[in-house]
């Protein structure tokens, strides 16, 4: 029977599905906000936990609110035993983000509070989910390599006490800089697929950490956090300079696209772009080798003069174009770039579960359930007549 089939607005392109107080991307005008301050003076003006802060509690800390809430997190840092060991017992070739989201879910095994309905129970869930993924990304790095995981320091804040128990080497202070602004840049980016993953999972009454092992897995896939991967393997491919334009050419010819390089949100370059070139820079000339960031700078002029030609059309940047070399030129190997990405934004799916779960403008009992458009066949009119498996 022939039929026409209406193709709908996929990926819930604009679409609003709930309001929010955390965070807004105005993608025409490149602003990225977090509870109503720009992207740009939180990323050169305040830590990761100053963000963890505002996110979760609505505000910026004063100084003993900030402290309080370090001294929270130090506490909730260390592993359970049972979830060491049972790292040590997963294949070295196990992709992080698979490890990530296995040791999520046993993290809730440990946790009394998840039978608790409350928003208070929510959120020292949340932060304890905070303090543990660094720790875990960290510790898996030094298992499958063979290595003891290097205990937390609690003299050290957040993003250095990541890349001391990654190396087990105390980081030279730019470096923790740069770093802890990255973080900062990642904690938060509106309904992304991740994100809105969360609440989806939220909006069942589910726990935390189910939901957070739900956006970890949404965050995962090449088209969301996967992304920053695929642009440093693109650096490694090309190489040189002198053969970007080449490259170039060469994608845009088989129809393929310049990872980096376009956004389903922004009109123009994703704020966060223009604030990690300069540190990709800077660190490649701490690493003593600038190549990655030379090639990525070249390879944002080109890629967008030659798109343009082509397309006749502007492509932007994304967070990820300038992220992977910061991260390559730090020495973090390239497959924990997600994982990166993860122990960033746990603190905006945190913040995004408790809003959907607990705050008072918000339906108390919403379940997500969209509705879908069948376009499949009937063998009658209303439907398929059922037929035997003897008579088939």
């Amino acid at each position: 029977m022939e039929q026409c089939i209406q193709v709908l607005n996929t990926g819930l392109r604009g679409v609003t599905v709930a309001s929010t107080r955390i965070s807004d991307v105005i993608g025409d005008q490149g602003k990225l906000i977090y509870r109503g301050y720009l992207i740009k003076d939180l990323a050169e003006k305040t830590c990761f936990e100053e963000i963890i802060h505002l996110l979760l509690f609505e505000k910026l800390p004063n100084q003993e609110e900030l402290a309080a809430l370090k001294k929270q997190l130090v506490t909730e840092r260390g592993l359970p035993q049972e979830v060491i060991a049972a790292l040590k017992t997963r294949p070295a070739k196990a992709l992080p983000m698979d490890i990530l989201q296995a040791s999520t879910s046993m993290l809730a095994h440990h946790d009394d509070d998840v039978n608790n309905q409350t928003r208070e129970a929510a959120l020292r869930m949340g932060i304890r989910l905070i303090a543990k993924l660094a720790t875990v990304v960290a510790a898996w790095e030094r298992i499958r390599n063979g290595m003891e995981p290097v205990a937390p320091d609690p003299d050290l804040d957040h993003a250095a006490n990541f890349l001391y128990m990654l190396s087990g080497r105390k980081p030279e202070t730019e470096v923790v800089r740069y770093f802890d602004a990255a973080l900062v840049l990642h904690a938060e980016h509106s309904f992304n697929a991740s994100t809105f993953t969360a609440r989806q999972v939220a909006s069942t009454r589910a726990h935390i950490y189910a939901a957070v092992a739900a956006a970890i897995g949404s965050l995962s896939g090449e088209l969301h956090g996967g992304a920053n991967v695929r642009v440093m393997l693109m650096l490694l491919d090309i190489g040189s300079i002198s053969r970007v334009e080449t490259y170039v050419n060469r994608i845009l010819d088989e129809g393929k696209l310049i990872m980096g390089l376009g956004h389903a949100v922004y009109k123009t370059d994703d704020p966060r772009a223009h604030i990690l070139a300069p540190m990709s820079k800077r660190m490649g000339e701490i690493a003593g080798d600038t190549r990655w960031y030379e090639i990525s700078k070249m390879l944002e002029k080109k890629g967008k003069e030659v798109f343009k030609r082509r397309k006749g059309t502007d492509i932007y940047l994304n967070v990820d174009f300038y992220s992977a070399s910061l991260y390559y030129s730090m020495g973090i190997p390239v497959d924990l770039y997600t994982p990166l990405f993860a122990i960033s934004r746990i603190s905006g799916w945190v913040a995004h579960v408790l809003e959907e779960q607990f705050a008072e403008a918000a339906p108390k009992a919403i379940l997500y359930r969209p509705e879908s458009d069948y376009v499949g066949d009937y063998c009658g009119p209303d439907s398929c007549e059922f037929v035997p498996i003897h008579q088939r």
